[in-house]
Order: structure tokens, then sequence, then C-alpha cells
């Protein structure tokens, strides 16, 4: 695998994000309020990098598991078809806190589960780098940002969200100070 095949590959996983912060970005550009930027900020992050990340990996851990093992660097076993479930349901999580019923504690909530399976998805991926060397694309690069981003900024986001809805934030001099 030549080195620019293996960074292509290894930055799949940022696709998502990458989708989300642009389309955040663009569709908040002219927002009428700092709660109405966090809001889309929210639905952005919820259904593309959490809910639309989840259901391609969904998709292609069913479709092409054998692909998916090889890019991860382990043998096809039934942990496959495991993975796939558990990103059907982090893709339905997704999804359910893009709603604009969602609160900040179910966006918060949602966040960290999302974060119980990504973070330790992290913690196998560099286990598996260091204890056995290995380095294949989807266990090492684009995939521990993605794991480590999607559900820390999820949280971060709706956290904020909550300080702005009940008034509870500080000035910045206060932050900076």
């Amino acid at each position: 695998m030549t080195e620019t095949s293996y960074l292509l590959q290894t930055a799949v996983p940022l696709i998502w994000p990458a989708v989300a912060v642009a389309g955040a970005l663009i569709r908040t550009r002219h927002s009428p309020s700092r709660q109405a930027t966090l809001e889309t900020w929210q639905r952005w992050w919820s259904i593309v990098a959490l809910g639309c990340g989840s259901l391609w990996m969904t998709i292609a851990f069913l479709g092409f598991p054998d692909v998916m093992a090889t890019a991860i660097g382990f043998a096809r076993t039934p942990f496959t078809f495991e993975i796939a479930f558990a990103n059907l349901g982090l893709a339905v999580l997704g999804l359910r806190a893009a709603s604009s019923s969602a609160t900040s504690r179910e966006r918060i909530t949602v966040g960290l589960g999302a974060g119980m399976f990504l973070w330790g998805a992290l913690i196998g991926h560099v286990y598996q780098w260091f204890a056995n060397g290995d380095h294949a694309p989807g266990n090492t690069g684009g995939v521990l940002v993605s794991d480590l981003l999607v559900p820390t900024v999820m949280i971060f986001l709706a956290h904020r969200s909550h300080q702005l809805s009940s008034g509870r934030t500080r000035p910045a001099a206060a932050v900076l100070g």
C-alpha cells in the first residue's frame, strides 16, 4: 500500500465530522442568536457526525465485512456483525438528538452513550496499535480522532446550550482572568 493510499484510507472516518463542520458553518453565517447558532451546530453534529457516520459504519460492516475486517487489521469474526449493530444504535441516537424536541440533557446523555462505545473503541485501537503493531488504516489515524471528537464535541455543544438556556454563562473576563 502506498503512503498516499494509506493516508486516504485512514482519513475516511474524518469525512463525517468535516461535513458537519462545513454544513454548520455555512448554515450559521446569518444566525440570529448564539442559541440559534448552537442549536444548528448540535443538529449538524448529531445528524452528520454521529448519525450518518454511524450509519455509514453499519452499512460498511454489514455489506462488506471482509473489507472492514481487513481495514482494521483483524480477521473476519462475528465481531464485525456486532460492530454494525452497535453503530446502528449510535445512528438512531444521533438522529434522535437532532430532533427539535431533544433537550440539552438528552443530548448530553446521547453524547455520553456514544462516548462509552467510541472511547472504548479508541482505547482498543490504541492497544492494538502498540501491543500488536496494528497499523492498518482503520485502526490508526482518522478513526482515533473521530472516536475521540464525535462524542466529546456532542457533549460540549449540549453542555454549552444548557448553560446559555439557563443563563449560567460566565463573562469572558471571568473565564480568562
